[in-house]
C-alpha cells in the first residue's frame, strides 16, 4: 500500500484528536475529582453508584425515622417519671392521712392537693408532641382523656369511663424493622387510677374528719405503681434497642460512603501524573505531525 501525504496528515490528526479526549478525560477527573462524568464512561461503576447511593439514601431517611423514635420514647419515658412522681406523692399523702391525729382540716387540705395531682395526671396523659397525643395509641389526634371522659352523680362525683387507644404507634427504623414507640397508656392513665383517686378525694373532703378505706386505697395504689413501673422497664428496654439501631445505622452509613468513594472517586496523584504523561504525548504527537506535514513540494525542490 503506497502511504501518502494526505493519508500521513489524516492519521495525524486522528492522533491528535485522541490525544485531545485523553487529555480532556484528565481534566475532567482533575476538575470533579470523580473516575466518571457520565454513565457512558464506565456503566459498570455508574450502576454500582446507583445502587450504593440507593442504600445511602435509604439510611438516611431511616436515621431521620429514628429522630421521630427518640421523640416518642424520650417524652413518653418523661411523661412515665412524672406520673410515678405523682402516685407516690399521693401515696405519702395516704399515709399522712390515715395518722389518726389529723384535723378534718388537714384532711381536706390533703384531699385537695391529691384532687390537684389528678388534674396534672389528666394532663400528662394529654402530652402532645408535634401536635400529636402521645398517649393515645394510633389516635394521635385525639386526647386520651377529653371532657367526655367522665360522668357526675347526683352528689358531683366524678366516675371516669374514658376508653383509650392502645394499638401500637410503629417506626420503621430499619428495613423491615418495625419498633413500638408508644407505651400502653392503660397501664400508665387506667380510668380505674383515677376512679380510685376520686373516690380518696372525695373520702377526704366530706367533711367527716376520717378516711374510710384507707388500707384498700394504698393496695390499690401500689398495685398501679407496680404497673406503672414494668410499663417503664419495657420503655427502657425498647430505648436500648433503639440505640443499638441508631449505632448500626451509622456503621452503615460509614461503610457505604467508603464503598461509593471507593467506586467513584479519582486516584488524583494517579490522574496528575496521566494527565503529566498525556501531555508529553500530546507535544510529541504536535512536534511529529509538524514535521511530517510542513514540507511542502516547493521544500522538496528547493
Amino acid at each position: 500500500m503506497r502511504v501518502t501525504q494526505s493519508m500521513l496528515a489524516n492519521n495525524s490528526l486522528r492522533n491528535l484528536s485522541k490525544s485531545y479526549a485523553n487529555l480532556g478525560k484528565y481534566q475532567d477527573q482533575l476538575a470533579t475529582g470523580k473516575k466518571i462524568n457520565r454513565p457512558s464512561d464506565d456503566p459498570v461503576v455508574a450502576i454500582k453508584g446507583m445502587f450504593y447511593r440507593t442504600n445511602l439514601t435509604e439510611n438516611e431517611q431511616y436515621q431521620r425515622n429514628l429522630s421521630e423514635a427518640y421523640t416518642w420514647l424520650e417524652n413518653s419515658e418523661a411523661g412515665i417519671e412524672q406520673v410515678t412522681e405523682i402516685t407516690q406523692r399521693i401515696r405519702e399523702l395516704v399515709v399522712q392521712g390515715k395518722n389518726g391525729s389529723n384535723s378534718p382540716e388537714d384532711l381536706n387540705a390533703i384531699g385537695v392537693e391529691i384532687g390537684q395531682l389528678k388534674e396534672d395526671l389528666i394532663g400528662v396523659a394529654n402530652t402532645q408532641v408535634a401536635g400529636r397525643y402521645i398517649f393515645n395509641g394510633e389516635k394521635t389526634l385525639t386526647a386520651p382523656i377529653g371532657d367526655n371522659g367522665f360522668t357526675t352523680d347526683a352528689d358531683g362525683k366524678k366516675q371516669y369511663t374514658f376508653t383509650q387507644n392502645t394499638s401500637s404507634y410503629n417506626v420503621e427504623v430499619s428495613k423491615g424493622v418495625q419498633l413500638k414507640v408508644n407505651v400502653n397508656s392503660q397501664n400508665v392513665f387506667s380510668k380505674d387510677l383515677f376512679n380510685v383517686l376520686e373516690e380518696l378525694e372525695s373520702n377526704l373532703t366530706d367533711g367527716v374528719g376520717i378516711l374510710e378505706n384507707g388500707d384498700q386505697i394504698l393496695e390499690k395504689l401500689d398495685m398501679h405503681i407496680q404497673t406503672i413501673t414494668s410499663e417503664r422497664a419495657e420503655l427502657g428496654a425498647r430505648y436500648n434497642r433503639l440505640e443499638l439501631v441508631d449505632s448500626r445505622l451509622s456503621d452503615q452509613e460509614v461503610i457505604a460512603n467508603r464503598i461509593l468513594s471507593d467506586n467513584e472517586d479519582a486516584d488524583i496523584e494517579r490522574v496528575i501524573t496521566d494527565l503529566t504523561i498525556q501531555e508529553s504525548i500530546h507535544r510529541a504527537a504536535l512536534s511529529a505531525g509538524s514535521k511530517i506535514i510542513q514540507p511542502t513540494l516547493i521544500d522538496f525542490l528547493r
